[in-house]
């Protein structure tokens, strides 16, 4: 996957086949270079913009940063850690995301493409995590 303007995307094009992706809008890491590449699909098309605001790396680490709105209306930024073997194929992705509203928007909303094809169990899910009142 390369960019429009014929920019290297700054991990997808080199994920291993037993990437790993982990995120604090995910339960659980994600393991594979297809599933990878399916959920960050999924996560643009919540997007209703996204600007970029750091790139850089040190040795085997890349470092991706930048803020998005979501179609919701809400603004969220992003933080990624990429980090690569001797090879330069990427091994592991670690993304965090704020604030937490936002966060948990973005998860659920990929519940909601591609929770059945995860499993629903990846996702927040606002009705899972209300609580009763007695």
């Amino acid at each position: 996957m390369t960019g429009s303007n014929g920019e290297k995307h700054p991990f997808l094009d080199d994920l291993a086949d037993d990437a790993e992706l982990r995120g604090t809008v995910l339960r659980r890491p994600v393991s594979g270079r297809d599933n990878i590449k399916r959920l960050v699909e999924a996560v643009g098309t919540l997007y209703a913009s996204q600007t970029p605001t750091f790139y850089g790396a040190i040795d085997q680490r890349h470092f991706l940063q930048y803020k998005a709105t979501l179609r919701t209306g809400l603004d969220l930024e992003a933080v990624g850690v990429i980090e690569r073997d001797e090879t330069g194929l990427v091994r592991r992705v670690t993304m965090t995301f704020s604030p937490l509203d936002a966060a948990l928007s973005l998860s659920a909303g990929l519940g909601g493409i591609v929770g059945e094809e995860f499993g629903d169990d990846l996702f927040y899910d606002a009705s899972v995590n209300a609580i009763t009142a007695s």
